[in-house]
């Protein structure tokens, strides 16, 4: 296996402290009462308001901003929060269909922040088979960018994506990393990056047109404990460590890898992508910025990293007639370290050993209990 940090930053800038421990519990008010990531200057008596509080990012998030004191962090979700990857008692957990209009209106009634992360996305397999899906998620931006202009709301923060990018600049894994210029001329990830483009351009014009303060970054390939490793939605970080769990678990040997194994990705860690949001959203950046990792690795070293991380040594079948995506994607930090002095620092071996030793940790779980759903489980 190659080193990662030779096809990206160098080793120097990458964290050697590796991820906290503590956020892992499984009791939802110990992750509370641990330290919050983000230490910026808040004012905690506002009410913040996280869409999509019931996925991966958005559970992260709502608990850090509990972490911090805010005494209202009103958390909405279409889905009922039983089914919610994180559910946290002392939230205002809310379940509403944000592509309605009246529910964004109510879901920001007297709030003072919004975090937008609520779309209807997964890895490659989903968003490859469903491009219209994807794009209906510019209803919620839309609806809620309206509701945002007509309750004064301070801050709007909108997640967008790496997909957004030219794909005729990301067609060889030797790929240059992508600055935020490199959107245009505009060549999206059909379907679902185009829906996250145009609600960028939302964004920009109610800033201009409206004076909402509105605030963008391009997520890269998140990844961590307490998100989707099954079902379908599930991102290769996660798609392939259950593969290798479950061959450990079976005693196989084998492993299925999409595509050809030579595609490159950089993959951010969970705890990275909570603090740069809260940094962008405290910042003055008014442009979309990146927010990714730059350690670009292919998906064989992925595999690698993975391996070692669940202690199997597995044997490589690559299916070609999966979705694959471009060739190859990699951050380029140069703006976010220009204005912020910071960059996801958390290596990927680090953050893949945290993300392994919790999706086994559930699988073993439901293995016991013989049990299928994840939310059958404390969670």
């Amino acid at each position: 296996m190659s080193n990662a940090s030779e096809n990206g930053r160098s080793s120097a800038r990458l964290s050697t402290t590796g991820p906290r421990t503590d956020l892992l519990s499984s009791n939802p008010t110990d992750r509370v009462e641990a330290a919050s990531i983000f230490q910026g200057d808040v004012d905690t008596e506002n009410t913040v308001v996280v869409c999509g509080a019931g996925g991966f990012i958005g559970g992260h998030l709502v608990a850090d901003l509990l972490r911090q004191g805010f005494d209202e962090v009103r958390a909405v979700d279409i889905k009922p929060p039983s089914q919610w990857f994180q559910k946290f008692p002392q939230a205002d957990n809310r379940s509403l269909d944000l592509r309605e209009k009246e529910n964004c209106y109510r879901a920001l009634e007297n709030a003072d922040q919004v975090y937008n992360l609520a779309a209807d996305m997964g890895g490659m397999g989903f968003i490859e088979n469903n491009k219209a899906l994807c794009m209906l998620s510019v209803t919620i931006n839309t609806h809620l960018l309206m509701a945002a202009r007509d309750n004064d709301i301070d801050r709007y923060f909108y997640s967008s994506s790496a997909c957004v990018y030219n794909q005729e600049l990301q067609d060889t894994a030797d790929v240059k990393p992508l600055s935020e210029e490199d959107a245009y001329p505009a060549l999206a990830e059909d379907g679902y990056g185009w829906e996250k483009l145009f609600s960028e351009r939302m964004c920009r014009h109610f800033r201009e047109d409206f004076d909402v303060t509105t605030r963008v970054a391009r997520y890269h390939n998140v990844y961590g404990p307490f998100g989707t490793y099954d079902g379908g939605r599930e991102k290769a970080p996660a798609a392939l460590t259950r593969k290798a769990i479950a061959a450990k678990l079976s005693d196989s040997e084998d492993i299925v890898i999409w595509g050809d194994g030579t595609q490159t990705r950089s993959f951010m860690y969970i705890d990275d992508c909570v603090k740069g949001t809260q940094k962008i959203m405290h910042s003055d950046i008014i442009e979309p910025i990146n927010l990714g990792s730059d350690e670009l690795v292919t998906i064989n070293e992925l595999v690698d990293v993975i391996e070692a991380a669940v202690g199997v040594d597995l044997d490589r079948e690559y299916d070609l007639t999966k979705p694959q995506g471009v060739d190859g994607r990699n951050s380029d930090n140069t703006k976010i370290l220009n204005e912020l002095g910071w960059e996801p620092p958390t290596a990927l071996r680090d953050g893949m050993e945290v993300t392994a030793e919790w999706i086994e940790q559930q699988m073993r779980t439901h293995r016991e209990a013989e049990t299928t759903s994840r939310f059958a489980v404390p969670h």
